[in-house]
């Protein structure tokens, strides 16, 4: 093992984090080993990963002494923020700056940074079609992500932009997934009209970033976007309906429905869902089913992903 490369997963716990982690640990013949960051070690998913053959390390991104002992010795450094955890956007912005800070002081080789599009270069603040948020955001967890990219630049890391999408998990874990409708009938309500939506299975995305650190310096510098699949809100209620075996309508409302629903970030998730919309062909465009197959041949569809997961889906 120690002659293996060392990876420091920031979020080792977490969906994107935790994905990477199993991709080299999944991987016997791995050139990488791996270490898994979380803010509590001796939680049962830290002893979990720990169990598998993981360095699990205690470590907090608004603690730069905590990230320095992450950090320390490590080849690469695959970076991620949790959004939802605070929905604060200028921490989620200190923290990514915190990353690419750390990862510099520690001299590593390949960071992989898990970005988003800033929405207000094709909507702008002025612009009234939506709602600007915070005062100075479009769609906060997207344009707060986009803020610190030029961070890694400034301070000269190698840094690889990963592009990420909604990933199927949602429907398990952040309750996106089909409710009863008035009828009792199960609809999938999303505002995206009959546009396609790039979607991926969160393991997936580790294993794409996994792809990438074992391509080495060929993407360093470059934007990498990824999606399993692209499909439009009445393809996912077909499959979903087969998945599960009950009928599932998709239920297309308007952003500002959307907006109206007063679950927390409801606004957020609306101009988030509009953005899709509104700029399909730009957003899909620059996440290739393709080039997400070539660095990870098993990634999923998303009748795959419903063939181990629909049964996890919660229905009320």
């Amino acid at each position: 093992m120690a002659d293996k490369k060392l990876i420091a997963v920031v979020g080792a716990t977490g969906a994107q984090g935790g994905g990477v982690v199993q991709a080299i640990l999944n991987d016997k013949a791995s050139p990488f080993r791996v270490r898994a960051i979380t803010r509590d070690p001796n939680s049962a998913a830290g002893k979990a990963l720990a169990a598998q053959g993981a360095e699990v390390v205690a470590a907090d991104l608004a603690d730069p002494k905590s990230l320095d002992r992450a950090f320390a010795g490590a080849h690469g450094v695959y970076g991620v923020t949790f959004y939802w955890a605070h929905m604060n956007p200028q921490k989620e912005t200190a923290d990514a700056r915190a990353m690419a800070d750390a990862a510099k002081r520690a001299g590593t080789q390949h960071v992989i940074w898990s970005t988003l599009e800033d929405t207000r270069k094709l909507i702008p603040l002025s612009d009234k079609r939506m709602p600007t948020l915070l005062g100075r955001y479009k769609v906060p967890h997207f344009d707060s992500k986009a803020e610190a990219d030029s961070h890694f630049l400034e301070v000269g890391v190698p840094t690889t932009f990963l592009l990420t999408t909604f990933y199927w998990d949602n429907f398990v874990f952040f309750g996106a997934g089909p409710k009863p409708g008035p009828d009792g009938k199960l609809l999938l309500t999303m505002p995206m009209g009959d546009k396609k939506l790039p979607g991926i299975a969160a393991a997936d995305i580790g294993g794409c970033a996994y792809g990438i650190f074992k391509r080495g310096s060929e993407f360093i510098g470059k934007r990498v976007g990824i999606a399993g699949e692209q499909l439009t809100g009445a393809q996912m209620a077909a499959s979903l309906t087969r998945a599960l075996g009950k009928e599932v309508r998709y239920n297309d409302v308007s952003p500002d429905v959307y907006r109206s629903f007063g679950f927390p970030g409801a606004d957020d998730m609306g101009n988030m869902f509009q953005y899709y919309r509104d700029f399909a062909e730009v957003f899909c465009a620059s996440r290739s089913v393709e080039v997400s197959r070539s660095l990870h041949p098993g990634l999923q569809s998303f009748d795959q992903w419903l063939a181990k997961n629909a049964s996890r889906i919660p229905l009320d």
